[in-house]
Order: C-alpha cells, then sequence, then structure tokens
C-alpha cells in the first residue's frame, strides 16, 4: 500500500526539512534541492543562515556556486525560525553529536532539535536522524518523546535512522553515491525512509531495526580507530626495534588478501573516529560490559600528540637544543590533508604540549587562516623560505598536496614528519626524522 507521503516523494511536492547545515546537513539538501525538491534548511547560526540565502557556501565540497544556482531557482533556502518544520514533510535532522567533558555523549543538540519537532508535528511526516550516537537513541530517546504528541510512529508520522557517511574532501565518494544504510522503528517507517533515500543516493540498504543502523555506524568508525590504534603502536615498536615502520607497512600491503593498509599518524581528528567508539563504549558500560579493544585503541591514539612533541624534542637534543625556547612551525593544522576542519585535530593538542614545554610555535596551512587555541585566535603565517629558514624546527602533522615537501626539507633545519609526506624526497634525509 501506497501511503500518501510516498506519492509526494515520488511527484516530488514532499518538502524536504533538514536541521543541521554543516558538513552533512547542507550537502544533503544540496542533492535534494538538484533533484528537484524544495528544500528548507534550519540552523541555529543566524549567520550560517545568512550565508546560505546569500548564494554561498561554508563547506569544502558544496561550492557557492551550487548554492547560488538552487537559491536563484528557489529550490533552496535557510531558516532559523523552526516553526515552518510543519511546512515539512520529509525531516532529517543532521546535528553535532559530541562528547562532555566526562566522554559522555552529549545528545543535547539532537534533544533539542527532537523538541522543535515535536511542537509541529503532523500526520503523515517522516523524522530521520543522520547525527551519530548510541543504538537504542532512536526508539528509546526519540520515539517516545515525539508520541507524547498522540501521534503513533508507523501510524500517523514515521520515524527511522540513517547514519551519516560523509567524507570531507573525498573526490570519489560523495552523498549521492556513497551507499546508505536505513532502519525505521517498525516495517513501514523502513519502507518509507528507503524510498525517500533512493531518489537521490545511488544504493540504499535497509537493516532490521533504527538499533542495528545506528549499530553500522558505530562498526564502521570503531573498525578505522581499532585498525589506527593497532598501527600506531607498531610505530612505536618499530621506533624501538629501529626499523622503517612505512617500508614495513607498504610491504605488508603487497599481500592480495587478509591485510588492510592503515597508516600511523600523530593522533585521531575529525568528528567521527574520535567520538564514535566512546558513543559505543558508554553504551556498554551501562550494560556491565567493558569494550577492552576500544578502551585500548582509544588510549593509544590519544597519546600519540605526547609522543610526536617528544619525538620532537629528541630530535633537538640531537642537534644540540632544547625543546625550550625553540621556534617551531606546524604544516597543517586540519585533521586530515586538503581540507579546512580542524575539529578534534592533533595538532591542536600538539601545540598546546609545545608551548607548554616552552616552544615558541607558528603554523601554516593553506586551507586553515586562522584557529582558536584556547582563549586566542591564531593565524596561519606565510610559508617563505625566510620562514622555514627561521624555524627551529618544522612538523609535518597534516599533509596537504598543496605544499612542496622536497622545498621544505631543503629550506629547513631539521623537519620531523608525522605522515610520511617526504617519502620521494632524495635530498636531505639526514634532516629528516619521521615518525
Amino acid at each position: 500500500m501506497t501511503t500518501s507521503l510516498e506519492k509526494k516523494i515520488k511527484d516530488k511536492t514532499a518538502v524536504i526539512g533538514i536541521i543541521g547545515l554543516g558538513y552533512v546537513g547542507l550537502p544533503l539538501a544540496v542533492e535534494y534541492a538538484k533533484a528537484g525538491y524544495r528544500v528548507i534548511g534550519f540552523d541555529i547560526s543566524e549567520r550560517k543562515v545568512a550565508l546560505i540565502n546569500s548564494g554561498e557556501s561554508d563547506i569544502g565540497d558544496i561550492s557557492s556556486e551550487q548554492v547560488k544556482i538552487l537559491r536563484e531557482a528557489c529550490r533552496l533556502e535557510a531558516t532559523s525560525d523552526f516553526s515552518r518544520l510543519k511546512e515539512s514533510d520529509c525531516i532529517t535532522i543532521c546535528v553535532p553529536t559530541p562528547l562532555n567533558k566526562t566522554k559522555d555523549p552529549d545528545v543535547s543538540f539532537i534533544l533539542r532539535a527532537v523538541g522543535e519537532i515535536k511542537k509541529y508535528l503532523r500526520k503523515g511526516q517522516l523524522v530521520v536522524l543522520e547525527s551519530t550516537t548510541y543504538p537504542g537513541t532512536t526508539d528509546e530517546l526519540i520515539l517516545p518523546i515525539l508520541e507524547e504528541t498522540g501521534l503513533k510512529a508507523g501510524k500517523d508520522f514515521y520515524l527511522a535512522f540513517s547514519p551519516e557517511r560523509v567524507d570531507p574532501g573525498n573526490p570519489t565518494f560523495s552523498t549521492a553515491n556513497t551507499p546508505k544504510v536505513v532502519g525505521g522503528v517498525d516495517e513501514v517507517s523502513t519502507r518509507i525512509v528507503r524510498y525517500f533515500y533512493e531518489q537521490t543516493i545511488s544504493k540504499v540498504i535497509p537493516v532490521s531495526s533504527t538499533r542495528a543502523a545506528e549499530m553500522v555506524k558505530l562498526l564502521e568508525n570503531t573498525f578505522r580507530s581499532v585498525n589506527i590504534g593497532l598501527v600506531n603502536e607498531v610505530a612505536l615498536m618499530c621506533d624501538r626495534l629501529r626499523i622503517d615502520v612505512w617500508e614495513v607497512i607498504d610491504a605488508a600491503s603487497t599481500k592480495p588478501f587478509g591485510f588492510l593498509k592503515f597508516y600511523p599518524g600523530p593522533g585521531l581528528g575529525g568528528h567521527c573516529i574520535p567520538i564514535d567508539p566512546q558513543y559505543l563504549s558508554w553504551k556498554l558500560r551501562s550494560l556491565n560490559y567493558s569494550a577492552r579493544f576500544i578502551e585500548l585503541a582509544g588510549d593509544i591514539n590519544s597519546h600519540m600528540p605526547e609522543y610526536i612533541v617528544d619525538l620532537i624534542a629528541k630530535s633537538l637534543n640531537r642537534v644540540k637544543k632544547s625543546l625550550a625556547g625553540s621556534k617551531i612551525l606546524i604544516l597543517g593544522i586540519a585533521y586530515k590533508k586538503d581540507i579546512s576542519d580542524v575539529r578534534e585535530s592533533p595538532a591542536l593538542d600538539i601545540i598546546r604540549l609545545l608551548e607548554n614545554s616552552g616552544a615558541k610555535v607558528t603554523f601554516h596551512d593553506p586551507f586553515v587562516p586562522t584557529v582558536i587555541l584556547d582563549d586566542r585566535t591564531a593565524k596561519s603565517i606565510p610559508l617563505t623560505q625566510s620562514t622555514l629558514e627561521k624555524a627551529d624546527c618544522v612538523v609535518i602533522v597534516t599533509d596537504h598536496t598543496k605544499i612542496d615537501y622536497k622545498w621544505v626539507v631543503e629550506k629547513s633545519r631539521l623537519v620531523v614528519d608525522t605522515r610520511n609526506a617526504t617519502k620521494e624526497v632524495k635530498i636531505g634525509k639526514k634532516k629528516i626524522v619521521k615518525l
């Protein structure tokens, strides 16, 4: 049986409401607007709302030209007026889910969004949570709140979870061609949410429940966190054994089966990998279960910035300099190459640790002009010959492809490379210290 909502989705008269216009929400809004739907984006930031309504984007994967075209076609608009949720037929929640100071899940942004939806919930609407969270959030937390309206899920409205799979800066996989996992609180909700996403996404995979869909996302990023933790520990082992960890990894990756290549680094960054496993670990602690692999990987990964600072100090000692008073230039402050996102970036921890040790730290990042460090704003400095020559040590934290690392090595006194960015550099090898 086809519902009236499915008919609206099919003929593109359904209005799409997206709460949160960041790295997840704005690309999704653009895809639906491009497909011919009218999209209303909701955000509590008046700056963000004004920016989008003026035809501009602050998300690297979405050009201002795309936003401008959709604005002129009256397909996309942004607002901070949540009463307009009543206009929306399909509502997706794409808000942040950080950790609080005690490393417990902070679902306050989800609760705030759901509270607004509850005020304007009407029959026939679809509500989808995309924000990463612990298994049980949708049916234990969101469902009871929405049903306080007297409306029943699966009968009066539809509720589902579909984990976001955004990889900022990925040139191959975007919102449209990354397979989408969906799970509803009932069969009807699953069917409708699947149909909803099939209008813009190439492949949609339904699972049996919202809990299964929530667990999918946590497994994906826990898999990465644990394997990065493993290879980071291997890097520490190789340091003790005086073996080049990068050579070992490259050689191991020639095996055509049973091995996946992960690289060590200065620590985890971004909104997902450092945070998502902690959501799962927290949920399991409430069930009296210790997620030992997750906890161990988290411990190793979280201490990598300290290891990098120790490596910098030892490298300076070899040239008879102390860390205190040394001029350190950080290359790359974004959490991964060729993007501007600094969320949870290990570079921030490295800078704080260096400054606490008395070092004088500056940074250059072609994608990040300024960054907030504790209570101050720091600016990216130009990368010049003079800048490199004045630094006692240059530390490659993020391996942006815009930077000529051969030239960096030639003009620097000492280079600490945490990303193997200098792999192809043949001249000046004695200046380079690698993770």
